[in-house]
């Protein structure tokens, strides 16, 4: 019992130090942008041996990679109970999306200096980029539910696609909302009421038969450029 004890409390206490250090980048970032902050600038002001950051956190872009991974886990905690009662597909679009936004709108100021790295093809942090990979597939994969689980009923072609072409929509919306300077990010939510409608609608045009060739000419269009996205990044 002793040990086992011992070892929970080495375990909180790596972890407390893990968020301390976390934390601290994400608000060194906020204040001094990206590129201009270092690990040893983010140790000092943690509090912790520069060896011990690199030990949580070998680079920066693990650190932002860590980001990624803590909005995204907030984020579907957050859509958890809106998923499991609403059944129809519009409201369940437009709230995943929003609660996306309401998980990012703390970061808000940094998100736009992150994004001057971020947007570089070539960058870890780009979320097409090998790196991202894992967040990318869980975000893919929540869109994919947001479908699946409504009563809409979309065609297997479709559906095979419809999720990655909702996960590029949302970072149309990501991208809205980081240039956004209108109060409470009004211009934002219009943005996603309105969009989110035309989506739905879309789906419901594109699932009818008639609508079979035109939809297999937007897929195969969709499929090439995943792959000439995927080819890029190799």
């Amino acid at each position: 019992m002793t040990k086992a004890r011992t070892g929970l409390i080495k375990t909180d206490k790596g972890q407390q130090t893990r968020s301390a250090i976390l934390e601290t980048a994400l608000e060194t970032f906020r204040e001094h942008g990206y590129e201009r902050t270092t690990m040893r600038t983010i140790a000092e002001r943690a509090g912790v041996a520069l060896g011990n950051a690199y030990y949580y956190f070998h680079s920066k872009e693990h650190l932002i990679q860590a980001f990624y991974g803590r909005t995204h886990a907030e984020h579907l905690a957050a859509c958890a109970a809106l998923l499991e009662k609403e059944r129809d597909l519009k409201p369940r679009l437009l709230g995943v999306i929003r609660t996306k936004i309401a998980t990012l709108e703390p970061y808000h100021q940094f998100a736009g200096k992150l994004f001057k790295t971020a947007a570089d093809p070539h960058s870890p942090l780009n979320p097409f980029s090998d790196e991202s990979d894992p967040v990318r597939k869980e975000s893919i994969e929540l869109f994919g539910e947001v479908v699946s689980g409504s009563k809409t009923k979309v065609p297997k072609d479709l559906m095979a696609e419809l999720p990655y072409m909702i996960w590029l929509y949302h970072l149309g919306i990501i991208l809205f909302w980081i240039h956004d300077r209108s109060p409470r990010r009004a211009r934002t939510h219009r943005l996603i009421e309105r969009s989110g409608d035309i989506i739905v609608k879309l789906i419901g045009i594109a699932s009818n038969p008639l609508m079979s060739p035109l939809r297999k000419s937007a897929i195969r269009l969709i499929v090439e450029l995943r792959q000439d996205v995927s080819a890029r990044a190799d």
